[in-house]
């Protein structure tokens, strides 16, 4: 067999097979998508959060529906938080409680993934679980770091026992070295989810939809939190 491709290495396009140039192409185009929206300043309401620990805000925008936008200061450098978030995808569970799994199905060169991902099951949680399958993508712009991701089908994956297949129609995330002190990091996180809450019964009737718009805001803010905590607990290796 022939060996694994090094981490850090690019793999010729001519080595790639059409499937896995489609998935780089899903994770370019998801980028490019994220860019464009990064540049739009108007538009935004912010949204009320009972952890002030994190700024959400909000956009409803063409082919997205509402967009989510968290934004805070974390007080480590771009690099730590690029290898917690994307080189040690897997081990999210054990830091984030909100998630029973995460599995790369798929490193396609240095820079994509085809990912698994279980959410947790929780008797308070009103959505139910899920699990998506998505395509992760990571870009450089000066010195941002970019973390996108985007829903993408494998087949054959059937949904996990007792999951909602959901989708995440974008997901970025943007790590930038604080003005003056690169000790620290300014952390965008973009989000756009499709749920499937039409799936799953509530009572009696349909998940209403300020129910969702409520739960992923606050599912940003809880992911910062158990992030923050996990990064002031753990020594840089």
């Amino acid at each position: 067999a022939a060996p694994c491709p090094e981490p850090d290495g690019d793999v010729s396009p001519s080595l790639l097979s059409s499937v896995d140039l489609s998935y780089i192409t899903q994770g370019e185009t998801a980028l490019q998508r994220a860019l464009s929206i990064l540049q739009q300043h108007t538009g935004w309401q912010a949204e009320t959060m009972p952890d002030a620990g994190a700024t959400v805000s909000s956009a409803a925008l063409p082919g997205l529906g509402k967009v989510f936008r968290a934004e805070v200061v974390l007080a480590v450098p771009v690099a730590r938080l690029h290898r917690e978030l994307f080189e040690r995808m897997e081990q999210m569970p054990q830091w984030n409680p909100t998630l029973s799994r995460v599995k790369v199905l798929q490193r396609i060169g240095a820079d994509t993934l085809v990912t698994h991902e279980v959410t947790a099951p929780n008797l308070g949680n009103l959505v139910g679980q899920r699990d998506f399958v998505s395509v992760r993508h990571r870009g450089w712009r000066e010195t941002a770091v970019y973390l996108v991701g985007t829903a993408t089908h494998v087949e054959p994956l059937p949904s996990h026992e007792g999951c909602i297949r959901a989708e995440s129609r974008l997901s970025c995330i943007v790590l930038q070295p604080l003005a003056g002190d690169p000790g620290r990091t300014r952390f965008t996180w973009l989000l756009s989810m499709d749920l499937k809450a039409s799936a799953t019964l509530l009572l009696g009737g349909w998940i209403p939809v300020s129910v969702i718009n409520r739960v992923l805001p606050q599912s940003q803010a809880d992911f910062i939190e158990h992030l923050r905590r996990h990064l002031s607990t753990t020594v840089c290796p």
